[in-house]
């Protein structure tokens, strides 16, 4: 009894450290997310700048999954965080509280689908050996002891669309902007941004060179990279008057 004590022992410290690692990549695995989240809340705002609602409501989607993640991450981190602390729990799973169950249930279910931390699939798998096949299978299916929230936040429906205007509300209130939904088609929106071209995604440059207007701002010291069609650009603002050689010879003449 006591070889088995003590192999239970060591394979309780490997989970910790497994998790110890696993908080130290979550902080790494976080910066992307956040920078994502940031420019995807820029293009809202600009599309909501530029009258571009449709649009506005589809880069919302990119907002929502981000956030999803990185409040996942967070309930990962107390999750980590709480069985690092009641790690002596784990010798002894029928006698583990709630909180430490409903930890050991969501790493579990964390680790398929948070391909960002490897760590949390070792840890897994220890954890599987301690508490058993049918507590894992249900905690893997996002059951049994699995916070609902956690689920949710990596399967859910970001495509909602009372949850895209609710965060497109958000993002026009942070930046003064009046947002109006009542002659907006929520048909004509699945239609047309479900499977929105890619060419149509929000060019950062062009936007800073096109005015409410539509027209090209005087001054500008940004220019379209010559990868890029500027024909985009003018279809972008809904201008089809301006023609890319008639700017590019207004320019030299001004540079003369």
């Amino acid at each position: 009894m006591g070889f088995i004590h003590r192999r239970t022992s060591k394979q309780t410290v490997k989970v910790k450290t497994l998790l110890g690692l696993a908080l130290t990549r979550l902080a790494v695995a976080r910066r992307p997310h956040v920078a994502r989240r940031s420019i995807s809340s820029s293009d809202v705002s600009q599309f909501l700048a530029l009258g571009h609602l449709d649009r506005a409501l589809h880069r919302a989607e990119h907002v929502i999954e981000e956030d999803n993640i990185l409040e996942a991450f967070s309930i990962i981190e107390l999750y980590c965080n709480r069985l690092i602390e009641n790690a002596k729990q784990l010798d002894k799973p029928h006698e583990c509280d709630e909180d430490t169950q409903e930890a050991v249930a969501g790493v579990m279910f964390a680790a398929g689908w948070c391909g960002e931390l490897p760590e949390l699939l070792f840890a897994r798998n220890i954890l599987e050996n301690k508490f058993g096949g049918d507590f894992a299978m249900m905690a893997k299916h996002g059951t049994g002891a699995v916070d609902p929230m956690l689920v949710w936040k990596f399967s859910g429906n970001k495509r909602n669309m009372e949850l895209k205007k609710k965060v497109v509300k958000e993002i026009a209130a942070e930046n003064n902007i009046q947002v109006n939904f009542s002659e907006f088609s929520e048909v004509a929106e699945q239609d047309g941004c479900d499977n929105m071209p890619h060419h149509q995604e929000l060019n950062h440059k062009a936007i800073y060179q096109i005015d409410m207007d539509g027209s090209s701002e005087s001054g500008s010291g940004h220019s379209p990279p010559h990868d890029e069609d500027p024909c985009d650009i003018s279809d972008f603002d809904g201008s089809k008057s301006v023609q890319p050689k008639e700017k590019k010879a207004t320019i030299s003449v001004r540079t003369r």
